[in-house]
């Protein structure tokens, strides 16, 4: 039996809860704390996540369902992105690394917007740092195979006969 369109969707919700749930055990169980573009991978996940809910909640017709999809889609995009940056950055030899900057919260308040994800996208040298791996690959690898997954499995919604 296959799955419907809002199965589907709250799947994708509860996979984004799961993510989450990890990002926040590790952060105040394995005390790893995270870098900005960790905080970036965050509200992509979160971002992706409200508009799975959205989705499910509104439950449209195949139109609505395609614009939900792609919103979503480019959602996992902009979180798979990130997660791609920080891998660059941990493996640029140490002496190519960039400087540690200021932390988020100062750039938040000192600067505008545009200006904050300019420099965290240029990221600094704790977006380098491995402090985790599982399996031999870091946590951005792993969350942006989650990204994948959720392009993957949006992709399929969006594709399929329902």
């Amino acid at each position: 039996m296959a799955i419907s369109n809002r199965q589907g969707y709250l799947l994708i919700v509860l996979a984004c809860i799961g993510a989450m749930a990890f990002a926040l055990y590790a952060q105040y169980q394995l005390y790893l704390e995270p870098c900005p573009l960790c905080i970036f991978q965050r509200v992509a996940v979160i971002a992706a996540g409200v508009l799975a809910l959205l989705a499910l909640i509104h439950n449209p017709g195949g139109t609505g369902y395609r614009l939900w999809g792609g919103l979503l889609i480019l959602a996992a995009m902009a979180g798979g992105a990130v997660s791609l940056r920080q891998l660059w950055l941990q493996s640029l030899p140490a002496e190519q690394v960039p400087a540690c900057g200021p932390g988020l919260d100062f750039l938040m308040e000192t600067s505008p917007l545009w200006d904050v994800f300019s420099k965290v996208l240029k990221g600094s040298g704790e977006c380098a740092n491995v402090d985790w791996t599982f399996l031999g690959m870091a946590m951005p690898f792993w969350t942006a195979v989650f990204f994948a997954g959720v392009i993957g499995f949006t992709a399929y919604l969006l594709a399929r006969k329902a």
